[in-house]
């Protein structure tokens, strides 16, 4: 049996302790939601027994483990309750923001004083015998923080520490450790992000005590004398670290030296919000945080500019593969520099030093005995006398039941099968639409099964550093037994090979890409060594930043090129992959105007800062997430607006309103350390996830930062204390002063999100940056009294609703268009046979420069469905039809048209068949292929036959030619 669990999840904590109980062999595997092991059943966790059956109510698994459990009935209650009532309330207690439940806290008071009471009476739940009840009420408790700051629970502590000392208990959390536990983890473990969906019923409140301290109230009741000590020694006035201007930033012995990249955007679009959060955004926030913290950092990235797509994009648009990578560059530069991406180099693949790496990492691999020859069936095209990569080949799709006539070279749009372009029925290129002919070719291949030990190896140790998505990914690949794989194609925009006979042969875009990241860092500088081979005393960590689809092309096939090599290559140790950001539940579309891509941010008129922030906030880092105008108007307003700014603000305007803009002296009492020990919390928490690359919860940790400086505000009330005696006076300075230093902490702590803004709140500050230190993350005094404050003004502005649904409107596209009617050539109903043929013959041609611009399915989709009615119609003419059923369908049409005479009907076929007869004709003299001409010889047999059928005389073999004499 296997438990499918995502990682921290106390359910699957749950299903291990039970198995454990039940002696069952179980295997346990961490997965996300997107993972293609839970096919279709998007919830988590899974039991899945030997039979394959997948069961994904714990409550169901459980009792199926332990079966014969007594009594049953009390146990089924038990279970419920704690999946219905217990689990829910303490996942809204453990929220934070605006998924609060100002309910939660009476609920689970009522609920924890009723287990206690249950428990006073029994051992266990039901009675004197552990059941499944007590597995699963023990696992939701189980996480840290679930009960902070319980008392008078005697009965329940007893009932937990008996559970807790189990030997199957110990086991499988040797398996789930207890440490990462969290009802976070729900959140990732459904389609509705886990149980925040449930309301709470107020109703259940019947226990007017607190077995749980108020923790919102109460919170300072947590703090150890060694947090308050350790607050008052670091509260004191350090200098700023020095911070170098260096020209060219190179590792340095002894020093943290950071090397990050993003995958290279393709350059042949315009990247959208997902492109953006991604890849190019998210490697900016934590290379800005990196050198917040004194990290020795550089951040490399450009556009991945050879390959088939650059070629098609060309063909599309008239413009030579150059033309388009420099036009597509600069869209990508220009975007990335209004978002403020902050590259110490951004480059191009279409460079000399990418020739010239690539060519010399191939020579390298070629001489180890890493490279295979192999003949590759392939399409060629006489006529443009070249082989056609998958994008530049259509045809008939082969498999049965469907027989698309415009599947690509690599997949059917109709029916949606993976193809080989040598299987295609009558391939036509899409160049100049002839028939290409198969041709062996031989082609270069990687032999990963001869690097394949060296690379497992590797990645077992390598792999701790990467986010769960990429192990995921990296270790599917290795349990399936690496193959090795085609470096090489027969195209003309690209690298060449540099061997002799293979000249006219290119590298393919998955082997040379990611060489990308070295070259662009030797355009960067001279030295690029001391980042890509560096010296034992100045080890170098590559963080790379990627969407999870190019996981196997940094986890696998590049780190396998660099391990063949064997040059000490920097492989990489931090693997940062996302899932997928939708828009507005749906896709992003270029071609159908769905969604904001980057050129369309900087028209909303909403500040780079502001898009950052919430990217970042709604990045889908554990599993998929949306884009909506209505959060991003919410996260302004409130998380930014009403928390961040109104704080600083507030703080800023009364400083400089009441003390002359200068920082008061600060006699800070018990409660203001206290204070400080729990900002320092937050502060080692925003450490730790940022080190992580968690920017989530980075942003988490900031925002509680500036809500416990609001508190601070209200709580005091500096206003009334200004107006009153010297030591309420001193007090309000001492309030004003704490929190200026806190607006001071939270414009660096923002700096990575948000750089103009900090820049903007340091200003206002009369300071000119500020630094952490990771090492030692404790508030320390960042604006000493006497220190004179610059002008407040406002940070941010509210985005209002009209704004906001004037802009998801203009960005729905179709998707919010009302319908209208199609009118299709379809509509009309065809008499004549070649009229037939000629409509979908215009309407094929129709469906083929669509198609060969790129545009979205959903564009061209509605004239396929066209061109399939009119193939219908010309299917349903090319056959006989019965009396009944050709005055059934002409009645209507009857009085109004009469029918033609026998005898015009014969002229007209007669009239037609000589037409088609001098198409086919010409086309044939033109020395046009098969495929072109067969088509138009089958009209015309058509033709032919209802002639023969009307007049009962086959035409004579020059029919086409002249007209018959009448008799």
């Amino acid at each position: 049996m296997i438990i499918y669990t995502n990682a921290g999840n106390p359910f699957g904590l749950k299903l291990l302790i039970c198995a454990k109980l039940a002696k069952k062999e179980v295997q346990v595997k961490t997965i996300s939601l997107n993972d293609a092991e839970l096919k279709e059943m998007k919830h988590l966790p899974i039991l899945q027994l030997e039979s394959g059956v997948q069961l994904f109510s714990t409550d169901v698994a459980v009792k199926y483990l332990l079966q014969g459990e007594a009594p049953v009935i009390q146990r089924d209650e038990w279970l419920e309750w704690s999946t219905t009532r217990l689990a829910p309330a303490l996942t809204h207690n453990m929220a934070v923001g605006n998924r609060q439940d100002p309910n939660t806290k009476p609920i689970l008071n009522s609920l924890v004083k009723f287990l206690d009471d249950c428990l006073s009476k029994n051992t266990y739940l039901t009675g004197e015998k552990l059941t499944s009840a007590d597995i699963s009420v023990w696992s939701l408790l189980a996480p840290d923080g679930t009960l902070k700051g319980a008392q008078n629970i005697d009965n329940l502590l007893r009932w937990y520490r008996v559970i807790n000392a189990m030997p199957e208990v110990k086991a499988a959390l040797e398996e789930l450790p207890l440490k990462e536990l969290s009802f976070a983890s729900l959140k990732h473990s459904n389609r509705f992000e886990g149980l925040h969906h449930i309301v709470l019923d107020p109703e259940i409140i019947d226990f007017e005590g607190q077995v749980l301290v108020d923790s919102s109230d109460n919170i300072a009741a947590t703090v150890q004398k060694e947090e308050i000590q350790a607050a008052k020694d670091s509260f004191v006035v350090i200098k700023e670290r020095d911070v170098l201007d260096e020209k060219v930033v190179l590792p340095k012995a002894g020093q943290k030296n950071n090397l990050i990249t993003s995958a290279l955007p393709y350059v042949n679009n315009v990247p959208h919000l997902g492109n953006i959060i991604g890849c190019v955004l998210s490697a900016d926030v934590f290379a800005r945080y990196s050198r917040l913290c004194g990290y020795n950092t550089l951040y490399i990235c450009g556009t991945d500019e050879y390959g088939t797509a650059t070629e098609t994009k060309a063909l599309a648009e008239k413009l030579t593969p150059k033309q388009i990578c420099d036009k597509y560059f600069e869209i990508h530069n220009s975007i990335y520099r209004w978002f403020g991406i902050g590259f110490d180099y951004f480059g191009r693949t279409t460079t000399a030093e990418q020739t010239q790496i690539v060519q010399d990492m191939f020579k390298e691999l070629y001489a180890g005995g890493y490279i295979e020859t192999r003949a590759v069936d392939q399409l060629l095209c006489q006529k443009c006398e070249r082989y056609l990569a998958d994008r530049f080949v259509e045809g008939t799709c082969p498999y049965a039941g469907c027989g698309y006539e415009d599947a690509r070279g690599d997949q059917c749009d109709a029916c949606g099968k993976l193809i080989n372009a040598i299987e295609l029925v009558r391939p036509r290129c899409k160049v100049c639409n002839t028939s290409p002919i198969i041709r062996q070719s031989s082609q270069f291949f990687l032999d990963l099964p001869k690097i394949e030990p060296k690379l497992r190896e590797w990645v077992d140790k390598a792999e701790h550093g990467w986010t769960h998505n990429a192990r995921v990914i990296t270790r599917a690949w290795l349990k399936e037994g690496l193959k090795s794989r085609c470096i090489t194609r027969d195209l003309k925009w690209g690298i060449p090979v540099p061997l002799e006979g293979y000249e006219d042969k290119v590298f393919y875009v998955w082997f040379d890409a990611p060489i990308g990241y070295i070259s662009i860092t030797s355009r960067y500088s001279k030295e690029w060594r001391q980042w890509w081979q560096p010296s034992p005393e100045a080890k170098v960590d590559l963080y790379q930043f990627m969407a999870k689809d190019n996981v196997p092309f940094h986890s696998v096939m590049f780190p396998a090129s660099l391990i063949a090599i064997d040059k000490g290559y920097t492989l990489v140790s931090h693997i940062m992959a996302t899932e997928y950001l939708n828009y507005e539940d749906g896709k992003f579309s270029k071609s159908r105007g769905i969604g904001v891509f980057g050129n369309d941010a900087h028209d909303t008129g909403i500040p780079a800062d502001v898009w950052r922030f919430y990217l970042c906030s709604s990045r889908p880092e554990g599993q998929d997430s949306s884009f909506s105008w209505n959060d991003l108007a919410a996260r302004n307003n409130n998380e930014l607006l009403k928390n961040v700014g109104n704080f600083v603000n507030r703080a800023l305007v009364f400083c400089e309103k009441y003390f002359d803009s200068t920082i008061p002296p600060l006699v800070l009492n018990d409660e203001d350390y206290t204070l400080l020990a729990l900002i320092n919390r937050e502060l080692k928490g925003y450490v730790h996830q940022m080190e992580k690359a968690r920017l989530r919860d980075g942003i988490r940790h900031l925002l509680a930062i500036s809500r416990y400086g609001n508190q601070l505000m209200q709580a005091e009330e500096p206003w009334v204390l200004v107006k009153g005696t010297d030591d309420q006076k001193t007090r309000a300075g001492t309030v004003i002063g704490l929190c200026c230093n806190l607006a001071c902490l939270l414009a660096t702590l923002i700096f990575p999100f948000m750089p103009s803004t900090s820049r903007n709140l340091y200003s206002q500050l009369n300071i000119s940056t500020s630094h952490l230190d990771s090492d030692k993350p404790q508030l320390r005094i960042l604006l000493p009294s006497g220190h004179k404050i610059g002008k407040p003004a406002v940070l941010f502005n509210k985005i209002d609703q009209a704004k906001v649904d004037e802009l998801k409107k203009k960005y729905a596209g179709a998707q919010q268009q009302p319908t209208q009617p199609v009118k299709s050539p379809s509509n009309k109903l065809f008499t004549s046979l070649v009229e037939a043929q000629k409509a979908v013959d215009e309407q094929a041609a129709k469906v083929r420069k669509i198609k060969s611009t790129g545009a979205d399915k959903s564009v061209w989709q509605p004239e396929v469905n066209i061109l399939l009615e009119l193939k219908k119609q010309l299917q349903t003419l090319s056959q006989p039809r019965t009396s009944e059923s050709t005055s059934v369908s002409s009645s209507a049409e009857s009085a109004a048209n009469p029918a033609p005479t026998n005898q015009e009907t014969v002229e007209s076929l007669e009239a037609e068949i000589a037409k088609q007869g001098e198409k086919v004709r010409t086309l044939k003299g033109n020395g046009s292929d098969k495929s072109v001409w067969q088509p138009e010889v089958n009209v015309l047999l058509a033709l032919k036959e209802k002639l023969t059928k009307l007049t009962g005389v086959a035409p004579a073999a020059n029919t086409g030619g002249k007209k018959k004499n009448k008799k």
